[in-house]
């Protein structure tokens, strides 16, 4: 497995790598002794599977609150996103910085995400499935998210015509709009 820092160190990109023969291929998605090696300190206690029908499908910005946020290990098994990270650490040197990186199921790339990140992706294609290992459970009551399309974080998301988002993700907060202690 390839692992490499992107612009804000902490988060990092993955390719694991791939075994092929006529039958197709197998990969290890991750290995702790590898991700350890790297820096990830990660215990996944629980995997999500996003599968978005429309191109332009955006979710997010999400995150949790501590003591529940979460790392996450995010992958495309079918697909393709572009993906967000957004530094909410307040001792970060990177704080409300963020990083991009365009995943899909054809390169097998994933991308790490610590605690104290929100994150969010926007469907490159139609039919995309997003999988997602998660360092701390669901936990409504530290449930959080920041609009995607936030003018003071300024991400450039790809022009894929109309976006697609749930109404609770319409009504995200700017992030300067957040209580404090919230991010």
């Amino acid at each position: 497995m390839r692992i490499e820092p992107s612009e804000i160190p902490d988060v990092k990109r993955l390719w694991p790598t791939r075994h092929g023969d006529g039958r197709g291929w197998l990969a290890e998605a991750w290995r702790d002794d590898d991700l350890a090696a790297a820096g990830i300190p990660a215990r996944f206690v629980q995997q999500n599977w996003s599968s978005s029908t429309a191109r332009g499908t955006v979710r997010g910005l999400h995150f949790q609150a501590a003591p529940a946020a979460q790392g996450k290990l995010v992958f495309v098994v079918r697909g393709s996103v572009f993906d967000v990270a957004v530094d909410l650490r307040p001792d970060s040197a990177t704080y409300r910085r963020h990083v991009t990186a365009t995943l899909s199921a054809a390169d097998g790339g994933q991308l790490w995400i610590p605690a104290g990140f929100a994150h969010g992706f926007c469907t490159l294609e139609p039919d995309t499935d997003v999988i997602y290992a998660l360092t701390h459970a669901y936990s409504p009551a530290h449930e959080r998210g920041i609009a995607w399309d936030d003018p003071d974080i300024a991400i450039a998301w790809p022009d894929v015509g109309p976006v697609t988002q749930s109404a609770r993700d319409r009504h995200l907060p700017r992030l300067r709009e957040l209580p404090e202690n919230q991010s």
